[in-house]
């Protein structure tokens, strides 16, 4: 405690040390508490005792993961800094030097790593890692609301596999859950480690004032596609913001939904600060994944320093990385969930003082819905974490990984859940393991672990290289490649632009050219879709809503080229790029022939296209999930069902459970997307209601008057 004292901290909160409290009783416990509410001292409190034991064979090791390697590395500096003679504590992640992995493994009793890690090298040469698991007493889960969809479906079942190992050791750790506020957290962390959990979810930090604000770009003068009046981009108003917090002195962080984004914020602030008050202009940076380690490192402790008063950032500094001088936050667009929101919200006024946060809309259904019925934000509760560990696609590789670790048992169903007695016999019938007397083997040369994509990146990531003096910029996932680094594609790094000369998906490389282009790129795709099976349905009169399985082919056709700022078309260009196929779930509904007839004369591939667009736009009110997470197709006659058919689509391979979502509560979603389209002020479609910013087919056909028909007459019979 004389530590914590020096380090300013007389006592915990009550909410600290009933967590502490459960953990040093054996009871895994999440503590799911708002933003700087000191979550850390409650899993430092265990994690220190069990490292000071009474007796030296008695000593404890902790594990802990993080999202996010700039998490970890952050949570490393808090601990050293504590100065506890016996806590040896280091970061074991993809940056740690080979030769400095060796000394982790065998002397480091605090290891703070990611899963990706603990799925990729720890688990797989848990033999090295003997001395550390035989005495492992905690391992702490941080962030533990960001484990959801695909990716908290795999962490779940690196968990299992983490279980499974200990006990090979004699250990049963503790889990100790650090976790934004979520809706029932203590069922959310059962579902992630497999274990029964205890939930702390009083809060009793104190807050300083927070002013939250709701700001709508204004329209401009300028018309886009179909003569739809076009409001200032989100991104251009967030700079503008930016710009003008950091004349003021006002440290500021800036949350944009994707690195081309946050590039461009911090350009356009950096500009419009070049022109009022130039030795400002070098205050303001971006940061975003992608960039090369020690780029991450030197822009976070710019931040702390306060030698960056302005930050554009994608989600990557969402987790918490500790910068306790923030002022106000900037969240430029919806950032998929009310638990992102208050957590992106909550990097400002860490130490107590006044903050300010501000959410600019997109123009996009979502968005615009939200800045006029703001009760859908502040008096709505935090959504419920959605994972599923039984989905075959991500159960499947985890079997094969724990296999090649220790051979699987009957036994081991209990652990990993009770699909996998089905799914073994398929994995022996494929060549993956091998049945013998004494269970199931790996017997492969490959690497089990190379069978799970736990991110969903897809293969190799693709390196971005400048053509003319072979620099590394950065990466770019795989499943990305083709819609961002694509030949003819504006790529921007650290506040420079260049053009991407070729893309060579073969070797992962992306060559480009630096150059100042005043336009942007966007990819454009076509989408195919077929139903694979029907695993539910309900009758809405003569309408039917569907749930199953479905397959999804798109490839990458053409970009288009528009110019910077005000959105102006200026044209488009072809691509040849190879299709991409996705088999997943998806929710479905269709009209029948009868209902079709009834709806008049109108458009009804424009109808349907514009009612998937805003229904896609709306899920994320339903689903825990962000309109990237899904996609859509629309018919007036599929071939699949021989009707008029929207689909609207998990965006994942094996689905994450969102069309599911989607189809329990598709009754309210469907009526808020047709609120949505009815209530907005344009004459024919904008963004704001049934354009969309992602769409394959560049907006067209789109009939907002004929998409209101259709949608009230599929409601007409809604439960």
């Amino acid at each position: 405690m004389r530590r914590l004292a020096a380090a300013g901290i007389d006592a915990p909160w009550q909410h600290q040390a009933d967590a502490a409290e459960h953990a040093h009783a054996g009871r895994s416990v999440i503590l799911a508490t708002g933003t700087a509410s000191g979550k850390s001292l409650a899993y430092l409190l265990p994690s220190i005792a069990a490292i000071y034991a009474d007796e030296p064979r008695d000593e404890g090791t902790v594990l802990y993961l993080s999202p996010t390697k700039a998490l970890a590395a952050d949570q490393v500096r808090a601990v050293r800094a504590l100065r506890l003679t016996r806590v040896r504590a280091a970061a074991y992640d993809g940056d740690t030097p080979r030769d400095e992995r060796t000394w982790v493994r065998q002397h480091a009793n605090y290891v703070l790593t990611n899963p990706d890690m603990l799925h990729r090298s720890i688990l797989p040469g848990h033999a090295r890692w003997g001395g550390f698991l035989r005495r492992l007493r905690y391992v702490v889960i941080d962030e533990a609301h960001g484990y959801r969809g695909v990716f908290g479906s795999h962490v779940a079942q690196i968990l299992r596999r983490l279980r499974r190992v200990c006990a090979r050791y004699g250990t049963t750790p503790t889990f100790v859950l650090a976790s934004a506020t979520t809706s029932d957290p203590a069922a959310t962390a059962a579902r992630l480690t497999g274990v029964p959990v205890v939930a702390v979810d009083a809060d009793a930090s104190p807050r300083g004032p927070a002013t939250f604000a709701l700001w709508e770009p204004p329209l401009t003068e300028l018309r886009g596609e179909r003569g739809a009046p076009v409001r200032r981009t989100a991104t251009a108003e967030a700079a503008d913001l930016l710009a003008d917090l950091v004349v003021e002195d006002v440290q500021t962080l800036a949350f944009v939904r994707s690195r081309r984004g946050a590039e461009s914020v911090a350009l356009s602030a950096k500009r419009a600060l070049a022109d009022v008050a130039p030795d400002l202009a070098g205050q303001v940076a971006a940061y975003r994944a992608g960039y090369l380690p020690e780029e991450r490192r030197a822009l976070e402790e710019s931040l702390r320093a306060r030698d960056l008063v302005g930050l554009a950032s994608t989600n990557a500094l969402e987790l918490g990385v500790d910068v306790s001088g923030l002022d106000a936050v900037l969240i430029c667009g919806w950032p998929g969930t009310r638990a992102s929101l208050w957590q992106q919200a909550g990097r400002a006024g860490r130490s107590g003082q006044a903050a300010l946060a501000v959410l600019i809309a997109r123009d996009d259904p979502l968005d615009t819905f939200l800045v006029h019925h703001p009760e859908a934000i502040f008096g709505s509760p935090v959504e419920t974490t959605v994972l599923d560990p039984d989905n075959p696609y991500v159960l499947e590789p985890h079997l094969c990984a724990a296999a090649s670790e220790l051979p699987l048992t009957d036994a081991d169903a209990d652990l990993f859940g009770p699909r996998t007695a089905d799914l073994l016999p398929d994995l022996v019938r494929r060549g993956l393991l091998r049945h013998r007397p004494t269970g199931w083997y790996w017997t492969r040369r490959d690497r089990a672990t190379d069978l799970a994509d736990i991110r969903g990146a897809g293969g190799a990531p693709v390196q971005v290289v400048e053509s003319g003096t072979g620099r590394l910029l950065g990466t770019v996932d795989e499943a990305s490649a083709h819609t961002t680094v694509h030949e003819g594609a504006v790529y921007l790094h650290q506040g420079d632009s260049f053009i991407v000369q070729t893309l060579d998906l073969d070797d992962s490389v992306a060559l480009v050219q630096a150059a100042e282009p005043d336009y942007s790129t966007t990819a454009r795709d076509v989408t195919d879709i077929r139903i694979i099976e029907r695993l539910r349905s309900t009758a809405w009169g003569d309408a039917t809503l569907c749930y199953g399985t479905v397959e999804v082919t798109r490839q990458v056709v053409a970009y288009q080229m528009r110019r910077y700022p005000s959105g102006e078309s200026l044209g488009e260009k072809p691509l040849d790029l190879p299709p991409r196929t996705l088999r997943t779930k998806a929710v479905w509904w269709t009209l029948s022939a009868d209902q079709v007839e009834s709806c008049g004369d109108v458009d009804l591939a424009g109808a349907a296209h514009a009612a998937e667009h805003a229904s896609i736009g709306l899920l994320p009110l339903f689903a825990t999930c962000d309109r990237w997470d899904i996609g859509g197709v629309s018919t007036a006659l599929h071939p699949d069902t021989g009707l008029l058919t929207v689909f609207v689509y998990d965006g994942h391979e094996g689905g994450a459970g969102f069309a599911e979502r989607g189809y329990a509560g598709a009754a309210p979603w469907l009526q808020a997307t047709r609120d949505a389209i009815a209530s907005c002020e344009c004459r024919s479609g904008c963004p704001s209601c049934i354009q969309s910013p992602k769409c394959g087919n560049g907006n067209d056909p789109l009939d907002k008057h004929a998409a209101l028909t259709l949608l009230t007459t599929l409601l007409n019979n809604a439960p």
